[in-house]
This record gives structure tokens, sequence and C-alpha cells, in this order.
């Protein structure tokens, strides 16, 4: 099996290169590993200690930015080693300022895997929720190097968990420990006699919970919101486009909306302008002065998001309509309730919003032009959905303290 996984490992290399010829992020991809052996190599790290963090893409690697963030709190000559698989991650977070060096993850194969270890020779490695590298994990494990897993996430139609699935079962068995979201997770694990698991919960809500606390002041959007309620929609697509833009044509004027749209390109924007009949402009484009009697505030530009959803009351997350839903805990850690598509269903965070009654899901125009006049509307029914949006997100918090515990005892850290 080993064999064959090299293989195919170089088989996807093969079949990336002729892509990245007509393929911008398959460009990236090859580009950005380029020369990775010599730019690690010229690192000036000194004799400071290196811990590495591995993410998948741009979700995984806010996961990692509490223990990172811890890390360089407690040990501040720590270096920072932070790679990525996919571009969607590396292009937006390369100049991370809590890393020291950010790469590309090179090819999970024998040589790739060796050079990588030898030449940054980390003191700790943790790899984030979903990644399961073969080669690097074995290596780590012949050299002696703690690896931990950080916000996994187990379900029974995992490989790991079928009966053919024994060789992948041994990526799980080079961990140190697997911190592990919930005890489904666990008792998995424990199914396939691998115990050396912690339910520490998801580190993201200590994540939202950090950047609350440090939101940035936008007066523009403070005075486009002025004392209307807001609804802010974050990381929309074309499907949920479609949906809001029927609710905010038919809403008064005394409902504002602001889009962050998941994509910002021009075509995109040009589309999106025409669903509209209420008054609208577009971030980069508003001031004080025009943005007065303006309804839609579209936001065309990226980094914002996280700060807008100070200024609703309302949030309404995008994604539902397609491959699943994005970031709602942005949004619900402001105590401001949160409406999203029905496909969510992978989404334990989304589950438990709607179970605790923060959260709400809609199929139809129909019923999220419900869900948004109950909530605006109706003052006890917003109030409890944002109390309970804010319970929920306040109930979550602690798994970087508590990581951080499990691995300074592990580790003989000081």
């Amino acid at each position: 099996m080993t064999f064959f996984y090299n293989i195919l490992t170089h088989f996807l290399y093969g079949i990336m290169l002729p892509v990245s010829l007509i393929n911008k992020k398959a460009r990236l991809w090859i580009t950005g590993r380029k020369n990775w052996h010599k730019k690690l190599k010229q690192w000036q790290r000194g004799d400071s200690p290196v811990y590495w963090f591995h993410a998948a893409s741009l979700g995984e690697f806010e996961q990692g930015i509490p223990i990172m963030e811890t890390l360089k709190t407690r040990v501040p000559e720590c270096k920072i080693l932070l790679t990525f698989f996919s571009p969607s991650g590396y292009e937006i977070r390369k100049n991370y300022k809590n890393a020291d060096f950010v790469s590309y993850l090179p090819l999970d194969t024998p040589y790739n895997a060796r050079k990588f270890i030898t030449t940054a020779s980390p003191r700790a490695v943790f790899f984030i929720k979903y990644e399961f590298w073969y080669f690097y994990l074995r290596q780590l494990k012949d050299n002696n190097i703690p690896v931990y897993l950080i916000s996994g996430i187990f379900r029974p139609e995992q490989i790991f968990f079928r009966w053919y699935g024994s060789w992948y079962r041994n990526h799980l068995r080079a961990f140190n420990h697997l911190f592990v979201q919930d005890e489904v997770s666990s008792d998995l694990l424990k199914g396939i006699n691998i115990h050396n698991s912690s339910v520490t919960g998801d580190t993201r809500f200590d994540r939202v919970a950090s950047t609350a606390h440090q939101v940035r002041e936008i007066s523009l959007v403070r005075e486009f919101t002025g004392n209307s309620v807001c609804i802010i929609a974050g990381s929309t697509w074309p499907a949920d486009e479609r949906l809001l833009a029927a609710y905010i044509n038919a809403s008064p004027p005394t409902v504002k909306f602001i889009i962050a749209p998941h994509e910002i390109h021009e075509v995109h924007l040009n589309r999106l302008v025409q669903l509209f009949t209420k008054a609208y402009i577009r971030y980069s484009q508003a001031t004080e002065q025009n943005i007065t009697g303006k309804q839609v505030l579209i936001i065309d530009n990226i980094g914002m998001l996280s700060s807008l959803y100070h200024y609703g009351q309302i949030a309404f997350i995008g994604g539902g309509f397609g491959k699943g839903i994005h970031n709602i805990l942005e949004a619900a850690v402001f105590g401001i309730p949160v409406v999203f598509g029905p496909n969510h269903q992978n989404f334990r965070e989304a589950i438990g919003l709607i179970k605790s009654g923060g959260g709400f899901s809609v199929t139809t125009a129909e019923e999220l032009s419900e869900s948004m006049d109950k909530l605006i509307t109706l003052p006890g029914f917003y109030e409890h959905a944002a109390k309970k949006a804010k319970e929920y997100i306040a109930s979550k918090t602690g798994a970087t303290e508590h990581i951080m515990q499990y691995f300074e005892k592990d580790t003989n850290f000081n």
C-alpha cells in the first residue's frame, strides 16, 4: 500500500503540471513548491526552538492561530514554521505576523519528508483537523519528534474505520496525542484501539472570542448603519444572493444590508448589483456624504468581515446552498442570531446553534423572509436568539488552554 501511495502522489503532481497551464490555483500549487528546500535551508532561526504547524487551507489555519499565539506569548524566542497544502490558504495568509517562515507543504514523498524534517528540525509539530500525510508522520515518528492533531474530528464513514483501512489507521498511530472536538470522534478512535486522544473541543471558538475583543472601528460602516436594523451577509455565493436580493428588494427602508461576497472580482460584483432595485453602493466608492440614502453596502475587499458583524443585528452566512456554510462563529460571537442555508449537516456549530435557538436554517425565499421578519419585528424572539447565540459560543471556549496544558506536561515544556 505504501508503494501505491507513493505512486499516486507522483501521479497527482503529474496531473497538476498540465492543469497549471490553464488553471491559476493549480499554477500556484506548482510554482509555490519550487525551490522549497533552498528557501527553508536559508531561513535564519539560530538556536531558537521551532514549532511546525500544518494546515490544509484557510479554515484549518484559523484553528491553529490560538495555539500559535499562545506559544509566541509563552516562548517569545520560539520560531513558528507554518505550511499550507492549498493556495487558498497560503496566498491569503503567507504574511501572517506570528509565523516566522511560511511555505507550501512539499509533496508527501519519502525524500521530501526526510529533507523537510531534517532541515526544519522542529521541536514539536501540530497538524490541524484533517491532515494525515503518511511519509511526514512516519519520518516524525522515526525521529522521535512529538506530533499532535489539533481540533480533529472523525466520522464513521472515514476510511480509518473501514475493514480495509488498516494502512490508514497507521497514520493515526504516529500521533503522540489527538485533540478531538467531540465524544463521537474519541469513541471512534477507541474502537480501533487508539486511546491517546482527548476531547478538548474546537479552537475556533477561542479564535473568534479573541477577535471579538480586537474588533476594529470602521467609521464608514457605522455611518451607514446609523440607528437602522442592519443585516450582515457574509461570504455569500450567487445562490445565497438571489434569495437575499428578493428579500432586500421587498424590505422597508428602515432595514439596511451589508453584503460581503465570497468572490469580489468585477464580473461577480457586476452581476450582484444587477439583482437589486434598492439603492446600493460599493465600499470602495463610498464616502460619508454619498452613503446617505443607500440601503445596501457591498464590501468589495478582503479582511473586513470579522469586524463587520460587530455592526449588525442579524447575520446571514453564505455557502449553505452550495458545498457548505462558511464561518458562522465569527458572527455568533457578537451575540447576533445567524441564518444560513440547508447544507450545514457536517458543521457541528451550525447544528449546535440551531438547537440552542441562536441559529436558523432556511431552504426557500419564503423561509428566509419568515425568519428575518420574526427576528426584526418580535423583540422578545430576537433577544432570546441573540442571547442563545452568545451563550453557545461562550460554552465552547477553552480548547486552547486544555491543549497547552497537556502539551506542556507531555514535553516538559517551559
